[in-house]
């Protein structure tokens, strides 16, 4: 994406939560919010392979809850929290702290 693309729009209502829903999906975001800023895609999950990890980056990024960026030549992946929070009020907060204390 250049400079002056404009990122997607954050997905209505029930596209987040329909991928937030999905256990793998909702461990990435997790850890990427705990992160608190862009990680190695490889470091947000674990347990499945390349492809299937694909494939949910591919959801999140779709619903707006992620984005691709570019770190030293090397792809990362970032929470868009500010642009939910600003789409869905409360909601990351609310599912972040629901993961966090399931993951305890």
């Amino acid at each position: 994406m250049s400079d002056t693309e404009a990122k997607p729009a954050v997905a209505p209502l029930p596209a987040v939560l329909g991928a937030l829903q999905d256990p793998i999906r909702l461990e990435v975001v997790r850890r990427l919010a705990n992160a608190g800023g862009p990680m190695r895609c490889g470091l947000t999950y674990e347990g499945i392979s390349k492809s299937t990890a694909a494939h949910h980056f591919k959801i999140l990024r779709e619903a707006g809850v992620t984005e691709k960026v570019t770190i030293d030549g090397n792809t990362h992946l970032q929470l868009r929290a500010e642009d939910l929070n600003t789409a869905l009020p409360g909601l990351l907060d609310a599912v972040l702290t629901a993961a966090n204390e399931a993951a305890e």
